[in-house]
């Protein structure tokens, strides 16, 4: 499943395609995702105005200019779901006159397709169709079910500081890794970077999130931005479905430091010649995989260094 650094760079590409321009085509090849669409949805996306494209959590939002002057404002909501990608096209590129919807083939698994007077074909393609579209006034956007117990943004530094956390935290019994990944406490996080964060603030997976000190919350202030502005200005991690507007694979997936590693050596610890030790471990938790090492990661003891990050980043 695209992560929060998926959605965001995903979210940049269509920042670049759609803002500011008028949707002058949209074809709709199905009824529903995981949800039905809207009704009426080509009818009343058709010849408006995209104001801004922005993200809150793992959603793409699309604010939308009035569809006529006595109307709300309205915002288009994309989910990306389990495969859910965003392919764009310019039309030229295709052949196609400046304007004019392109008349490329069907993509498999492409359910809805956008034209923008600007020149851009953007298609939402989602072989799994756990995916959501979804259409809503603006100024209503906090009643959204998706919204509604949604959890802090880790990259807004006015929410997510090292008091919040221990406030989330004190009173929890799961273990943080399972904390870490409740969208109602942060929005955004999965299991890929949650392994990744749990790494490299040396704190071990199944260590009861209320048991963590203030040092480890503090460390995990620290590293769970950093890892996430990191893999942004890396693309994203492509494992299966995930790709760029333009089709690309990102690129944090080389730089992971655990996940999906099992059995391989640990890059912080690994060259050491004890037995059994320096090696990425797998655990199943909450019936997803977990990707640690138990040397740098103790379960039994408190943090005192994290591991050093693969590079380093910002954006």
């Amino acid at each position: 499943m695209p992560e929060l650094p998926e959605v965001e760079v995903t979210r940049r590409d269509l920042q670049a395609a759609m803002e500011k321009s008028r949707l002058i085509e949209v074809l709709q090849r199905r009824e529903d995702l995981r949800r039905p669409f809207p009704p009426r949805l080509s009818e009343r996306l058709r010849g408006r105005n995209v104001l801004r494209v922005r993200r809150r959590a793992k959603y793409i939002l699309c604010d939308l200019e009035k569809e006529n002057p006595q109307g709300p404002r309205e915002t288009l909501l994309l989910h990306l779901g389990m495969s859910g990608r965003i392919l764009i096209d310019r039309i030229d590129a295709l052949g196609e006159a400046s304007g004019a919807a392109p008349s490329q083939p069907d993509r498999p698994h492409e359910h809805l397709v956008f034209t923008t007077e600007t020149g851009f074909r953007i298609g939402f393609v989602d072989p799994r169709r756990f995916g959501m579209v979804d259409l809503y006034p603006t100024e209503n956007e906090e009643a959204q079910p998706c919204f509604a117990r949604s959890g802090i943004e880790p990259l807004d530094s006015r929410l997510f500081t090292p008091e919040r956390l221990e406030k989330l935290f004190s009173s929890k019994r799961a273990p943080i890794k399972t904390a870490l990944l409740d969208q109602s406490l942060i929005a955004g996080l999965g299991n890929i970077y949650v392994c990744e964060a749990l790494f490299r603030a040396g704190i071990h997976p199944a260590v009861p999130a209320g048991q963590l000190d203030k040092g480890a919350l503090h460390k995990l202030w620290q590293v769970i931005p950093r890892i996430l502005q990191e893999a942004v200005a890396a693309g994203g991690s492509t494992l299966r479905d995930y790709r760029h507007g333009n089709g690309e694979e990102g690129g944090f997936q080389k730089l992971h430091q655990v996940y999906g590693r099992e059995g391989e050596p640990c890059l912080n610890c690994g060259k050491t010649a004890e037995k059994d030790c320096g090696t990425i471990q797998r655990i199943v938790q909450g019936g997803r995989s977990t990707f640690f090492c138990a040397v740098c990661q103790p379960e039994h003891s408190t943090p005192h260094s994290a591991p050093p990050a693969a590079h380093s980043s910002g954006i």
